[in-house]
């Protein structure tokens, strides 16, 4: 038996050690949305074309024939140019014309819009204006246990809460 024994030792299952490493991370977010607003300026825009049509810019002395006037990009008052005047008179007289002139001023600079209570006072412009008003707490709340149990409460408008568990098992 004695000489067996080793032999027996050896088929025998041995024992297996393995290191277990469990990892939770449980994370919570609130965030309630500001107010802000987006504004997008008119620009300035003029434009002129016709036919049997002779056109002209300035007066007296200064007249500069077969000129187009428009916008002065020199001449900018709190961001808008200024409007050359466009002299027109017709080619031949008698004859069949057309004319078609437009201008439009664009939005001067606007000073600092500032918020109040969530919703922010707006200057009135001629381009596209998106206002977004801040979120309210309200009864918001978020709770978050160790064992990934998320609670969240809904608040007022422009708020969202985030909850997350991620677990992780290593077997080395």
């Amino acid at each position: 038996m004695r000489k067996l024994l080793p032999f027996i030792l050896f088929l025998s299952p041995s024992s297996a050690f393995a290191e277990i490493t469990a990892k939770y991370v449980t994370s919570a977010q609130i965030s309630i949305d500001s107010p802000y607003v987006i504004t997008n300026a008119a620009p300035s825009s003029y434009s002129i074309s016709g036919n049997n049509v002779t056109t002209s810019t300035g007066t007296g002395d200064s007249v500069v024939t077969n000129a187009i006037g428009g916008l002065n990009l020199g001449s900018l008052s709190n961001g808008v140019p200024a409007l050359v005047n466009t002299n027109k008179t017709v080619t031949t007289a008698g004859s069949a014309f057309s004319l078609s002139e437009s201008y439009q001023a664009g939005d001067a600079t606007q000073t600092a819009i500032t918020p109040s209570s969530g919703i922010a006072t707006l200057p009135v412009l001629g381009g596209q204006t998106t206002v977004i008003s801040g979120g309210t707490a309200g009864s918001l709340a978020l709770t978050s246990t160790s064992s990934g149990i998320h609670t969240c409460t809904a608040g007022g408008s422009g708020t969202s809460c985030i909850g997350s568990t991620t677990v992780s098992i290593t077997v080395d």
